[in-house]
């Protein structure tokens, strides 16, 4: 193949046409094919060649190919003579939902029936065909971005019919990045809606059509079986852990050498390998993140490529608003330490505020961790008990580090000397310079998926500030939503050293119907510590009053006042 590296192609005859480098993984479509799955999901991380995949086996079997073998010429499934006679013979039916990424449901599900609609225009001929009856044609028409949800739903199902009868032959179905629009959604808050909508239609398209032949579903996540598949039992799932098309995502190790030997970049292969490698699926390790060895050839650089392509909104919400034991943990993944966890890959996004296992496995899944150690899952047969399979995860290479290096910092702002100025403030009582650094910081930071009201602001806020502490982890235990007095604190400091003293805290949304103002809610959350005496544990633990500090955060939106409680004699 010629030496021109191009970056950003996903379509398959553009990449052969123009000549652009490509690392043959043609090798995918006889494995698929072979394996006669029905209906398969296909899990990795963003940038790894799904899109360029789903494009080559649309354009290897599509009808609309047929006589085009021409691009598969000296390609390894060209040499495989009996699929030559595959190539142009299905009617293929291709969907991306890569681009629905709406704040409301209301715009995702009208970028989806516009999506729909553009499938229905590029087969318009089918309704000059006489295939189709008054009562197909009626419905035909009805596919419009402003249809009913009902049509919506049941869009691909139809479409699949009416190509079937034309072709007389069943359909390939294939869906891309098929979890994107639910990912905006939890970030977004309209969770709940955006899973009628899809469940409805994937059952319609891949349960419930006897003019299916097969099909390919692609994503980063597997979306619990309880949200999205109830209903498609026959799924076969192919995550990051499964031995199944373990080389076809992604570069091998040969394969990036090879790249390297051949744009005279043979010296360089200890710098990729630090940089772009980690990744392992199913039994094959050293997986490369293709996106950024592409990059790495064309511009002869390494820094973070593949880190820098998306927002990472989700992992950024899951990470800030996480508990102190998920910081705690992320502070040791920087600092180049292993993190030990059960996973489950069915990833069930109402449960990713409250469980840290779900945040490592979409971790995990999105590439950002990888796998050091597994350990088999352990049973007591005598006891009658099984015990989940172990995990020992690590970020996955230099670029991903530096990515979260950088997240961190934009958390807290330019200037790191202002945090520390902020630990300082809380330990010394200095209630005005404490105020001033949160209020520079949640401007800064803070957004609308951070703050509003779907997020539970106030769990948001006591994450954010377990974060700021989570560094003084050697001075003292801290711990949230622990008894003490007669109730539940936010967050207690206990010093580890005399010298020190104790930190308590409590937040509060400030709500107009209970409180005036900012200014009272800080209040009542003072009033709070003394009415359950939530000191009475530090006390008991020979702590002077006189030596606990007390602190009322009050938070509105951006808006932050914290006050101290007047010091005990």
């Amino acid at each position: 193949m010629a030496r021109t590296v191009g970056i950003g192609y996903q379509n398959f005859e553009d990449v052969i046409t123009k000549q652009i480098f490509y690392i043959d993984k043609t090798h995918f479509i006889e494995e698929w094919w072979e394996n006669k799955d029905q209906v398969t999901l296909i899990t990795r991380p963003r940038r790894f060649g799904k899109t360029l995949n789903m494009s080559m086996l649309e354009q290897f079997f599509s009808k609309e190919y047929a006589g085009r073998g021409s691009l598969f010429e000296g390609l390894y499934i060209w040499e495989k003579e009996h699929y030559r006679e595959l190539q142009g013979s299905y009617p293929v039916l291709s969907l991306t939902f890569a681009n629905v990424k709406e704040t409301t449901y209301s715009n995702a599900k009208t970028r989806i029936c516009q999506i729909l609609t553009d499938l229905y225009g590029k087969n318009r001929y089918l309704l000059e065909s006489g295939f189709l009856t008054g009562v197909d044609k009626e419905f035909f028409q009805s596919v419009r971005p402003d249809m009913p949800e009902v049509v919506a739903t049941f869009a691909v199902h139809k479409m699949s019919e009416y190509l079937s009868r034309y072709y007389q032959k069943k359909v390939i179905i294939l869906l891309d990045e098929y979890d994107t629009p639910m990912q905006e959604a939890y970030v977004n808050g309209y969770w709940e809606e955006i899973v009628h909508f899809i469940r409805n239609m994937l059952n319609a398209a891949f349960k419930t059509n006897p003019f299916l032949e097969r099909a390919v579903l692609t994503g980063i996540t597997r979306v619990s079986k309880e949200s999205i598949f109830s209903d498609l039992n026959h799924l076969e799932v192919v995550t990051t852990t499964a031995d199944k098309y373990a080389c076809s995502f992604g570069f091998t190790e040969e394969e990036v050498y090879a790249a390297l030997d051949k744009f005279g970049l043979s010296s360089q292969k200890q710098e990729v390998k630090t940089w772009y490698d980690g990744f392992t699926f199913g039994k094959v390790s050293d997986i490369y993140n293709p996106w950024s060895v592409l990059n790495f050839l064309d511009k002869r650089k390494a820094k973070t490529y593949w880190a820098n392509t998306s927002s990472n909104s989700l992992v950024s919400k899951l990470i800030r608003e996480g508990n102190k034991n998920i910081k705690q943990a992320f502070e040791g993944l920087l600092k180049g330490e292993t993190l030990k966890t059960s996973i489950d890959e069915q990833i069930i996004y109402g449960q990713l505020g409250t469980d840290e296992q779900a945040i490592w496995s979409l971790l995990l899944a999105s590439g950002y961790l990888k796998v050091i150690r597994y350990e088999e899952m352990k049973a007591d047969y005598a006891a009658g008990l099984a015990y989940d399979p172990e995990y020992e995860l690590a970020l996955t290479n230099l670029e991903v580090r530096l990515m979260f290096q950088n997240m961190v910092q934009g958390w807290f702002g330019t200037s790191m000397s202002d945090y520390h100025e902020f630990l300082r403030a809380m330990a010394a009582g200095n209630v005005k310079d404490m105020n001033g650094y949160m209020n520079r910081i949640t401007l800064q930071s803070f957004s609308y998926f951070d703050t509003g009201k779907f997020c539970q602001p106030e769990r948001f806020y006591h994450g954010f500030v377990l974060g700021l502490v989570a560094s003084l982890s050697g001075r003292y235990r801290i711990t949230s939503n622990r008894e003490s007095g007669f109730g539940r604190y936010d967050v207690m400091l206990e010093p580890r050293s005399l010298e020190d003293a104790a930190v308590l805290m409590e937040f509060k949304v400030h709500d107009p119907e209970e409180e005036a103002s900012l200014a009272d809610t800080a209040e009542a959350a003072l009033a709070q510590i003394e009415e359950k005496n939530y000191a009475a544990s530090l006390i008991g633990k020979n702590i002077p009053e006189s030596r606990i500090h007390k602190y009322g955060f009050a938070f509105e939106g951006k808006k932050v006042l914290i006050k101290a409680g007047k010091p005990s004699a």
